[in-house]
């Protein structure tokens, strides 16, 4: 979708200028800011997709073990398709990323960084102003996936790197009504239809998963239990998938 120029019907006001294919990136600040405005360090930029993750003048030339980014959720609907496979629902994936631990707030236990050692790609430095990430746990921004050790299913990247798109529509409330109907829910599938207050109008499906942006200032998602949120046409540079299969 980030290839291909919107249309002016979707975006009602829009001026012509701004309909030109492209994606939104991270864009550092070049001093701190209130983190109450995500819109400072985010960036609409003409031609950036997932060939050209930062805009035209990059590539992905030796990035073939990085993850893909970028992406719409049509786009990895679309993926999964043509591999015989599927998105995950959130249960799905959250179910897969504790890996057989319980009650943990993160994928491979309880401490962030158990005897001292990095888990995930997450941000260190002063978000998000340009420059102070250094890259203590290996990388600065984005890794080639697997670089840090899987969880108990053998499951590389559930937290960190990439925030991921599940299959489920967003609803802030889903859970809390499945608990009101009573009993224990088994293998949710998601809500009917989607609703964000914050934006009533948007249609977004639930990310997981954390990213290399990820940091206890702003964004905790690496915690496992923790929820994003995306509209459904919009990729960015922090923003991947995977797949399941049916049994």
């Amino acid at each position: 979708m980030a290839e291909r120029k919107p249309r002016a019907q979707d975006f009602p006001g829009a001026p012509p200028a701004n309909l030109v294919s492209g994606s939104v990136v991270f864009s550092p600040t070049d001093h701190p800011v209130p983190l109450n405005d995500h819109f400072q360090w985010w960036s609409y930029v003409k031609g950036a997709n997932w060939r050209h993750p930062l805009g035209p003048q990059s590539d992905i030339k030796g990035k073939g073990k990085y993850p893909v980014v970028h992406v719409a959720y049509e786009d990895a609907l679309a993926y999964a398709k043509w591999a015989g496979e599927r998105l995950p629902t959130e249960a799905e994936w959250e179910f897969a990323a504790r890996g057989g631990l319980s009650g943990k707030p993160f994928v491979w236990g309880d401490q962030f960084r158990p005897n001292g050692k990095w888990m995930a790609n997450t941000y260190q430095g002063r978000f998000p102003v340009k420059g102070t990430d250094k890259g203590d746990d290996g990388y600065v921004g984005i890794a080639p996936v697997a670089q840090y050790p899987p969880n108990g299913y053998g499951l590389y990247d559930m937290t960190g790197n990439v925030w991921q798109w599940t299959n489920d529509w967003y609803r802030p409330d889903y859970y809390a009504r499945l608990v009101a109907v009573g009993g224990v829910t088994r293998n949710p599938q998601g809500p009917p239809t989607p609703y964000d207050p914050s934006e009533p109008g948007e249609k977004k499906k639930v990310h997981r998963g954390g990213s290399f942006l990820c940091t206890d200032q702003y964004c905790s998602r690496y915690i496992v239990g923790t929820r994003g949120k995306g509209e459904v046409s919009t990729g960015t540079n922090h923003l991947g998938f995977r797949c399941v299969k049916s049994g």
